[in-house]
């Protein structure tokens, strides 16, 4: 999503201090008497992004009139989460650069990655606890346990260039679309909304999720690494078998099915330029921004169970904003 977007930084002001109430949270949870998980969790957390997942919940949060101090802590808990996908995802990909940095794997090496990423979800699980809500903390250590078996499955499906869209959705719905699905559910919680208005939240993120995970597939042959602070062509050098290549090889010449095939079973980025042409070429890239076109209109009729204020207008900007997002 573009961040310059005037409609999307105007969705995001109506938040600002509930995002500065947020890291006053996360500043007082992240310390520690060892000093190296102090290190690594500020290095990660510090390299900024969108936070869209814990944004997503306040913005819920301020639809549906909740307005009480355990936002802040939900919403850390959100990020925390996160973080830690984030820095155990950067191991098993042995990515290099995210965000337009050196990963935390790349700057403290690999072990002090994935026990730190330990760190962030045990901390996030003491923070959730305190929340004193049943459902909260089922909501939580349901996503936490999907997005491992998501983080697994996309492990399992590395080199697999026969990998269906049913394969690649279950995936990036586990993976992805899961957490941002409990943090709308979590504002629906904190505000003790009817159980229609708690299904929508969880519709809204889910699609949401969804969307922003595809659109990000698409970039990868078709962006700038010096915006997505990203290397191009990392998909491929991992051997995910994302939508744009899986409906590539659909309308392909056997040639170049070949190619693309090749390319995801042994993680060869020597035919780069090749692919991205032949990805471009079939229209590939627009069918798969067209199925996240559809996850974000799924997304904005969910927001028709909610009332009508800033806050939900905000969300709606979001989900149509989506699809202007280069980083």
């Amino acid at each position: 999503m573009s961040v310059n977007s005037s409609s999307t930084a105007a969705a995001l002001a109506l938040i600002a201090d509930d995002m500065r109430g947020m890291d006053a949270v996360i500043e007082h949870r992240l310390s520690s008497s060892v000093p190296l998980v102090s290190q690594v969790s500020q290095y990660i957390i510090a390299a900024g992004g969108k936070r869209l997942r814990p944004a997503l919940l306040l913005l819920a949060c301020g639809a549906l009139g909740y307005r009480g101090e355990q936002r802040f802590n939900l919403a850390a808990v959100v990020e925390f989460i996160h973080t830690a996908t984030l820095l155990h995802d950067d191991v098993v990909d042995e990515s290099t650069l995210r965000r337009g940095r050196a990963t935390a794997n790349e700057a403290f090496g690999n072990p002090a990655s994935v026990l730190v990423g330990d760190f962030l979800y045990s901390r996030a699980f003491q923070m959730m606890v305190e929340a004193g809500d049943m459902r909260i903390m089922q909501t939580l250590a349901e996503a936490t346990n999907v997005i491992a078996e998501g983080e697994v499955l996309q492990l399992m499906n590395m080199h697999d260039a026969s990998l269906s869209e049913d394969g690649y959705l279950l995936v990036i719905r586990s993976k992805t679309a899961k957490l941002f699905e409990a943090s709308a559910r979590l504002a629906a919680l904190l505000a003790q909304a009817s159980p229609e208005v708690e299904q929508a939240c969880a519709d809204y993120g889910q699609a949401l999720g969804t969307a922003f995970q595809v659109i990000d597939d698409v970039l990868d042959y078709d962006g700038d690494a010096s915006e997505m602070g990203k290397n191009l062509g990392d998909d491929l050098r991992e051997g995910k078998a994302t939508l744009p290549l899986i409906v590539a090889m659909q309308r392909a010449t056997a040639l170049e099915r070949d190619l693309i095939r090749q390319a995801i079973e042994t993680g060869g980025t020597d035919q780069m330029a090749q692919i991205i042409a032949i990805v471009q070429q079939t229209g590939a890239l627009q069918v798969t921004r067209d199925a996240a076109a559809a996850e974000a209109q799924r997304a904005v009729n969910a927001l028709a169970a909610f009332p009508a204020n800033p806050y939900s207008t905000a969300l709606l900007q979001l989900a149509s904003q989506l699809l202007e997002r280069r980083f």
